[in-house]
């Protein structure tokens, strides 16, 4: 399987700005373009006290919730520690899931909780679900996941939450996050061995070098096989959700970088550009592109409120969302190599 290393979000209907399920044709939305690894059917596979998820080649703890409790960062990575001493589910090598782990899990035609139809787990909390990912932001703070509508921000290591565990090495699919040194819960950093963090892991398919290549106005990433536009602010100011994608459609019809087949990029799409090692922005730190903004627009409305739509925070490498009728963020266009 040719694999591209961007999942698709599992989106597959589309609205208008005012959340009305609308037609997809020509709208250029992730309902209709579908960019990404097609989901397998059936997405996962039950294997008593763990899945296997098709899709990704991970193997997770069925239970979403074996700590029982919410538990700080560092908790939630000790108690992994004594899941495998257990040798919980009958395995020994559990970890704390890194952010892009976590988010692989979501999808964005569903909500309370974002999970795949028909997915076989349980003690699913609607609620923020710990990653091993430190925010280097504030690396006091790490990334968490909520499970109610698949928003993933960052909290304080010493805030409550729960945790997920999964193991194995996957398939590929996932890229690596790009973090590559341990933080303890003041922030400091500390040595990764025995840690259980992203540091010490580095799970995911491992970033070529060089990851960009440029050819003029586009920018190849080597990684995931996807064009960039080399300036990330094509409108020069924050458009509306239904400009933005207007915008690409003018970018196709002028044959920009010789190409007309520009779309506005899935979330998944464009948090693929993040380097969770970083921060302002967070991109790898050999990255080409000029002109970048803090947030820019995706084309995956929010299945959760769908008036909203999808948005990366460039600077911290947040995914949140934002009401579609407000002019509040960047268009970045990506195409498909």
């Amino acid at each position: 399987m040719d694999m591209r290393h961007v999942a698709g979000t599992g989106q597959t209907r589309c609205y208008d700005s005012e959340g009305r399920e609308t037609g997809c044709n020509g709208t250029g939305q992730d309902g209709e373009l579908r960019p990404g690894e097609k989901w397998p059917d059936p997405r996962f596979h039950l294997m008593g006290e763990t899945v296997l998820d098709n899709l990704t080649g991970l193997v997770w703890s069925r239970d979403a919730n074996p700590g029982v409790f919410p538990l700080t960062w560092q908790e939630a990575i000790d108690r992994i520690t004594e899941l495998n001493r257990e040798g919980f589910a009958g395995y020994s090598d559990w970890r704390l899931p890194n952010r892009r782990e976590l988010r692989s899990l979501m999808s964005y035609q569903a909500k309370k909780p974002a999970l795949p139809d028909k997915h076989p787990f349980t003690n699913v909390y609607l609620s923020w679900y710990w990653t091993s990912t430190t925010a280097v932001i504030n690396p006091a703070y790490a990334w968490w996941v909520h499970l109610e509508g698949a928003r993933m921000f960052y909290g304080s290591k010493s805030q409550y939450a729960f945790f997920w565990p999964v193991h194995g090495p996957g398939n590929n699919l996932l890229p690596a996050t790009g973090q590559q040194h341990c933080y303890d819960s003041e922030g400091s950093i500390t040595s990764c061995h025995n840690s259980g963090q992203d540091g010490e892991y580095q799970a995911g398919n491992a970033w070529p070098v060089p990851r960009f290549s440029t050819v003029k106005d586009a920018v190849l990433d080597r990684l995931t096989g996807l064009t960039w536009t080399r300036q990330a602010n094509l409108c020069k100011a924050p458009v509306t959700w239904q400009e933005a994608l207007r915008t690409v459609n003018d970018l196709n019809r002028s044959g920009f970088a010789g190409r007309h087949t520009w779309h506005l990029p899935s979330i998944n799409e464009l948090e693929s550009l993040v380097d969770a090692g970083n921060h302002s922005p967070a991109l790898p730190p050999d990255h080409p592109f000029t002109e970048l903004q803090e947030g820019y627009w995706t084309a995956t409305t929010s299945f959760f409120e769908t008036d909203w739509a999808w948005v990366l925070y460039l600077h911290k490498g947040a995914c949140g969302v934002s009401h579609k009728s407000r002019p509040l963020f960047h268009v970045w266009p990506v195409a498909d190599t």
